[in-house]
């Protein structure tokens, strides 16, 4: 068995509020864990990472954005207009923190993911990061187009991981990032130098960074 997911985890002023933000906007059914850690800088810019939420009909889809609002979301715009002129099929939001995320219409490709459909990354070269990770994960590509590529589990469980095509560089440390670990009785050690040959580099004790800079935490086999 590869390294596999372990957590999702989110930079906060004030973890407790955003973890109670969260769990009260939708029932967790992920194979993976939401961890929410206390940090001291505050957020800058828009993040780079960023969850898509599943609906089941445009009911539902309606249902969510009001639930999210009453919990303290806003509405925002990262260039998709704003939400009067319904210029897209999504809803892009922040929680109260300000933590981008996308409530998306029903969509074939999300059926069965549960709650959230995909952790979406910008990347320069989303073609390329998605083949690290695929590497990294043991997981297949699942979508291949000029402007995201998409990476499905293999037992079909759990959100997709998708890398969508920015000019941006990344300019500040992330305020989500992965836990990863290596299955139960691995070897740390020999994970750290399996990534790296894949194209990561270690940086500060359980943090590496993947081929564009995105920090994830290597953590111990579990």
């Amino acid at each position: 068995m590869r390294t596999h997911l372990v957590n999702l985890v989110f930079d906060s002023a004030l973890p407790r509020d955003l973890a109670g933000f969260w769990e009260g906007l939708f029932a967790w059914d992920a194979p993976f864990e939401l961890g929410f850690q206390s940090v001291p800088e505050p957020k800058r810019g828009k993040n780079r990472l960023h969850l898509d939420l599943a609906s089941r009909s445009p009911e539902h889809q309606a249902e969510l954005v009001d639930r999210a609002l009453s919990l303290g979301a806003r509405h925002t715009d990262i260039g998709q207009g704003p939400p009067e002129e319904k210029r897209v099929p999504w809803v892009v939001l922040t929680d109260p923190e300000g933590n981008e995320f996308c409530v998306l219409e029903p969509r074939e490709q999300y059926a069965g993911t549960g709650s959230i459909a995909s952790i979406v990354t910008d990347a320069r070269d989303p073609a390329r990061i998605a083949e690290f990770w695929a590497a990294a994960l043991g997981w297949e590509i699942g979508v291949r187009e000029p402007t995201i590529v998409g990476l499905r589990p293999p037992d079909g469980r759990g959100p997709w991981v998708e890398f969508l095509a920015t000019e941006e560089e990344k300019q500040h440390k992330n305020r989500l990032h992965l836990d990863i670990a290596p299955p139960h009785g691995g070897d740390r050690a020999a994970e750290v130098r399996r990534l790296r040959d894949l194209g990561a580099t270690a940086w500060r004790g359980e943090v590496m960074l993947d081929p564009e800079g995105n920090e994830f935490c290597l953590l111990a086999p579990r």
